[in-house]
């Protein structure tokens, strides 16, 4: 049961692909730090590469045919692409499926306050998080305001060289003895998770001074009043670029790599592989942090409303046949695994731990204590899988989420298993999983953007 390192088989040559396919990686989830603007980047791959917007085929019922290479979003925060196959969808698709939420802080509803001369921002935080791991770190403001009028206003603000950063402050270690008895999830508190937006007052202005300096900053750069935020969507994010990490350069250090580096390698799997004889699909799906709900979640339905409008484009009118394409699919739910930790290894089964640098991970079973809420793959789609791997000399690994009785976690896969198709987790090991930063191996990487593509070709 050895297995090598996957640096290994790879040559001067052939490591020089690996390393071009981190750079386009490292644009990605730079810009991409949120899941509208992870779909914004998708979209502008997709047409750049000749993929035609599906919901204007739609609109306007034009015919799909074998060797289309269509795209369709859904609100912003859905990215799905599809290339037709040479057989009918009746048959099923080969669905690669990640999701592009990460944990981050979310601004409330009601945010700007001013109190002892700073004015500050009140949030919520998104997804599975340690609390004490965001504060002292220069953060950005992502987001959109939907005015009353109907406009939209994106706002991007700390990514910028030019840009101001904004953070939340913690106590210094000479005033912390009390701090520090603190049990660590306790230490920073959620309401305690405000941001610092700036200590300057308005001149002429005597009450909430400094808040009133900050509206009007707003006011005057992006045309946003504070009543505004209602029905805004501000994120928080660690400001900066994804990173080489290693002096060997051999790691990406960056934000949000649970799940994005999946999706990355997702859909350029999709879109370098062609026609194949089944439709291949890459969606990335958002939502899943916090349970895969709502319009965006893996759990809502556009996904087989989508299909069936594929299908109506087809010829097809009868909906029992989306059921059959569904339940004849098959998929991996492209979701990270928790990379082997040395200094935490107690944590781990390591027999069945995912490791670094040894290829893409296939997870037969996440779920929590007992399997609880998980996806347990059938056998025999697991030796299939097996077979195309080996057959093709691609490193794979597989895991678990932590000891029996340590962890856990969830992903998509169950959702999509309720359709009756094959489904098994296969993704990339991830240090410092859900922190602000987290790192990823470029060579695990690579290896899941090859697995991915033969999956879509072989399975």
């Amino acid at each position: 049961m050895y297995k090598k390192n996957a640096w290994e088989k790879y040559d001067e040559k052939n490591l020089e692909k690996v390393m071009e396919f981190s750079q386009g990686y490292k644009h990605y989830i730079t810009v991409g730090k949120t899941e509208r603007a992870c779909v914004k980047e998708s979209v502008r791959i997709a047409v750049e590469l000749g993929y035609k917007d599906l919901s204007v085929m739609i609109k306007n019922n034009e015919a799909l045919q074998t060797g289309d290479k269509v795209f369709i979003t859904n609100m912003d925060k859905n990215f799905a692409s599809f290339v037709i196959g040479r057989k009918p969808l009746e048959a099923g698709l080969r669905i690669l499926g990640a999701h592009i939420d990460s944990p981050r802080l979310d601004l409330k509803q009601n945010p700007i306050y001013e109190s002892d001369g700073f004015a500050m921002a009140d949030t919520h935080y998104y997804g599975g998080v340690k609390k004490y791991q965001w504060v002292t770190l220069p953060l950005s403001i992502y987001g959109v305001v939907c005015k009353k009028d109907g406009t939209s206003i994106d706002v991007v603000i700390g990514e910028d060289d030019n840009d101001p950063v904004v953070g939340i402050s913690d106590l210094l270690i000479h005033l912390s003895q009390d701090q520090l008895q603190k049990k660590a999830a306790n230490v920073i508190e959620g309401e305690d998770l405000d941001i610092t937006l700036g200590s300057m007052p308005l001149k002429g202005k005597e009450k909430d001074s400094v808040k009133a300096n900050i509206l009007k900053l707003l006011k005057d750069k992006y045309d946003i009043e504070e009543e505004d935020f209602i029905s805004a969507e501000i994120e928080i994010v660690p400001s900066g670029k994804a990173r080489d990490y290693g002096l060997d350069r051999s790691m990406v250090m960056g934000y949000g790599h649970d799940d994005r580096v999946c999706a990355y390698a997702s859909m350029y799997a999709a879109f370098d592989l062609g026609v194949a004889d089944y439709t291949t699909c890459a969606i990335l799906v958002d939502k899943e942090e916090i349970g895969s709900v709502g319009a965006t979640g893996a759990q809502s339905l556009w996904f087989e409303n989508v299909v069936g409008e594929m299908m109506n484009l087809m010829g097809e009118t009868n909906f029992l046949k989306v059921r059959r394409a569904m339940a004849n699919s098959k998929m991996l739910s492209s979701d990270v695994s928790a990379g082997y930790d040395p200094l935490y290894a107690n944590v781990n089964d390591k027999k069945n731990a995912a490791f670094l640098g040894q290829g893409v991970c296939f997870n037969k079973y996440t779920g929590a204590r007992g399997k609880s809420g998980c996806n347990d793959a059938n056998p025999e789609f697991v030796a299939t899988l097996r077979k195309i791997m080996d057959d093709h000399d691609i490193h794979y690994q597989t895991a678990e989420l932590g000891k029996v009785d340590q962890g856990g976690g969830g992903t998509i896969a169950y959702i999509l298993g309720n359709y009756g198709m094959n489904v098994i987790d296969a993704g990339v090991a991830v240090l410092n999983m859900h922190a602000p930063w987290e790192i990823i191996s470029k060579v695990d990487l690579y290896e899941a953007y090859l697995a991915y593509k033969l999956f879509l070709e072989k399975a």
